[in-house]
């Protein structure tokens, strides 16, 4: 997949693109639904026009954390998706003042050259959020490059969205939240340095810091753990504490994740791990031998569980 993040400097190899416009943000079904649309609705590479960062972040930099995933984590899902070409746009203040028009002109037709674009029905672009999607299908037959709405895409609780997934995580839905985006929620990210005191309990653990993401709810969950990098480069199975650490009286919030059958060093590699069930919230113990029996119960019903996935 290519990436262009200056739309003033697209080759024109690689204009002429059909591509899905939106933030892609987990990358849901809803998402998915849009990107077929631009798959098929015209003869031309696929392409996903998005940005980075979020216009939220932008606008509200002192925000609690929401994003799904990061920009990386997005592109290697998209590739996933057969995306051949993703326009990644710094937001910035001069992309924030473009008005609807100048966006449609400089960004759209001139600066990418794209050929056909699929937007959401309640898509709305251009300073203040003032353009429509109805505004982008009458600009684009003026500038000469196509526009298919797409209608929302519906589960079983009501309309797909990141906010809707959002909302499953904070309450430890991962299934429900896994039904949304038509995988698991994943957190990815590089093994850092930790205190170490799970391999001093015999739980010795691959820590990942989640700043800048949507924090899901703080507990124990059972994981799918792929190791993208180093040596152990694989798919494992696990159980992990996701939190601030209460028994050690912690603060920062991070990932730690067992990995079951393993020994190695993954200091340095790339994580993805995958949230499949919450199986406790955050607790204190006790003593250490009170809390190392619960994680001993912990992994026996982690276990369980990804055995009968």
């Amino acid at each position: 997949m290519r990436i262009y993040r200056d739309y003033k400097a697209v080759p024109a190899t690689a204009k002429g693109a059909s591509a899905a416009i939106g933030n892609f943000d987990g990358v849901h079904l809803g998402h998915r639904a849009v990107i077929d649309l631009a798959r098929s609705a015209a003869d031309a590479p696929l392409g996903i026009l998005t940005f980075a960062p979020h216009p939220r972040e932008y606008f509200a930099p002192d925000a609690p954390p929401f994003r799904l995933m990061s920009p990386a984590a997005r592109a290697n899902r998209l590739a996933k998706l057969g995306v051949e070409t993703l326009f990644e746009l710094p937001f910035d203040a001069d992309m924030a003042a473009l008005t609807p028009r100048a966006f449609a002109q400089e960004v759209i037709a001139d600066g990418l050259g794209l050929g056909h674009v699929v937007v959401g029905r309640d898509f709305c672009f251009g300073k203040g959020r003032a353009g429509t999607a109805q505004m982008l299908e009458d600009f684009g037959a003026e500038m000469g490059f196509g526009v298919t709405l797409s209608d929302l895409v519906a589960g079983n609780g009501g309309a797909v969205s990141s906010t809707a997934i959002r909302a499953a995580l904070s309450q430890g839905d991962v299934r429900g939240a896994a039904a949304m985006l038509g995988h698991w929620h994943r957190i990815d990210g590089t093994v850092i340095t930790g205190f170490q005191r799970g391999r001093e309990l015999g739980y010795p653990t691959a820590n990942m810091s989640i700043e800048g993401l949507h924090p899901p709810r703080f507990g124990v969950y059972a994981v799918l753990v792929d190791v993208l990098s180093g040596p152990h480069e694989g798919q494992y199975t696990g159980a992990a504490s996701l939190g601030v650490r209460p028994q050690f009286a912690g603060e920062q919030a991070n990932l730690e994740t067992f990995i079951f059958d393993f020994s190695g060093d993954l200091y340095g590699a790339e994580l993805s791990v995958a949230l499949v069930e919450y199986l406790r919230p955050e607790e204190t113990f006790p003593s250490l031998e009170a809390f190392i029996a619960q994680m001993d119960a912990d992994c026996v019903r982690a276990r369980a569980i990804l055995a009968a996935l």
